[in-house]
């Protein structure tokens, strides 16, 4: 008879199963290296970025990571994830390259249909000349399947065209962790080591492995409006409109982007534990309860993908 109590006998499945998807991230992390000649891995400062550089941390060791790091900054990220980004990247001792959306509205490859228009969408251009810039053929991304139906239908490793493109129904068979990823010149490849995680595996491994996140991801107090049954961050990028209450309330971001479409839920959970069990009994999903642009967007995400998001 097993003498373990039940918390420490769910304890120990969590962790097998922790393992087996830390494993099969490792295997993508290192297959992408050994396939790719220019790879880079898409590096936000957000958690799911963060999880993924834990397991390239393990998979090819400390200050040995062989490619580069490339964040796509719209000009309205939170303060406190960018400078985390460069303290996180520093202290790996990371090549971090950082590609700005304002520069390709410089230039005129993004125009704005006016000033407040929320800038995440436009990051796909951005996206698309930093490709062309390093000549990258494989991108490494956080995305996971639990995110938005769209990315459900999508491969672990995800064939773009020579556009940057995505045709969802013309990808490749990936059966046995046999991956095709031949490529014509022009051509890349979008690469998801964590598609099969969930929100919840990713806190409950960033609960084990201890790993440092921005604040915003914890409980803090922020001033809020409440709008079309979001709470959104009132900011000089985002302020409250005349006809709106503003309160203080506690709050924490499940996701973190752009200011202009990433809100935060009300919350107390101030360790990756309480976040775990509060996400077990969440009953919306992380960018259904956070984000904006996916409310308010004519463009779905499939669309959105279709035309070189990430």
């Amino acid at each position: 008879m097993n003498a373990r109590t039940d918390t420490e006998h769910l304890r120990a499945l969590g962790n097998s199963h922790l393992d087996a998807l830390e494993e099969e991230t490792i295997f993508i992390l290192r297959e992408v290296a050994a396939v790719f000649e220019r790879p880079t891995l898409l590096f936000s400062g957000g958690k799911d970025s963060l999880v993924m550089l834990r397991c390239a941390e393990k998979a090819f060791g400390h200050g040995r990571l062989p490619y580069p790091l490339l964040m796509i900054d719209t000009g309205h990220n939170f303060p406190e994830v960018t400078e985390f980004r460069d303290r996180r990247a520093a202290k790996l001792g990371a090549d971090l390259i950082v590609r700005s959306v304002e520069d390709s509205m410089r230039r005129g490859a993004v125009r704005l249909a006016h000033p407040s228009e929320s800038r995440n969408a436009h990051q796909s251009v951005t996206l698309l000349e930093a490709i062309e810039e390093f000549r990258f053929d494989a991108l490494i991304g956080g995305a996971r399947r639990d995110e938005e139906k769209a990315r459900a239908k999508e491969r672990v490793f995800s064939h773009r065209d020579s556009f940057g493109q995505w045709q969802p129904k013309d990808q490749r068979p990936e059966l046995w962790t046999q991956f095709n990823t031949r490529l014509q010149p022009g051509e890349h490849f979008r690469v998801f080591p964590i598609s099969n995680w969930t929100e919840l595996d990713v806190w409950q491994y960033i609960d084990r492995e201890q790993i440092e996140l921005p604040s915003l991801y914890y409980s803090h107090e922020r001033s809020v409006v409440h709008r079309r049954g979001l709470w959104v961050p009132v900011t000089e990028i985002t302020p409250a409109k005349p006809d709106e209450i503003v309160q203080s309330q506690r709050v924490r971001f499940r996701t973190v982007g752009d200011i202009t479409c990433t809100c935060p839920v009300l919350s107390d959970a101030a360790t990756p534990a309480e976040i775990v069990r509060e996400t077990l009994a969440a009953e919306v999903s992380e960018r259904g309860a956070t984000r904006m642009d996916d409310q308010t967007s004519d463009a779905s995400m499939e669309k959105r993908k279709m035309d070189g998001y990430f």
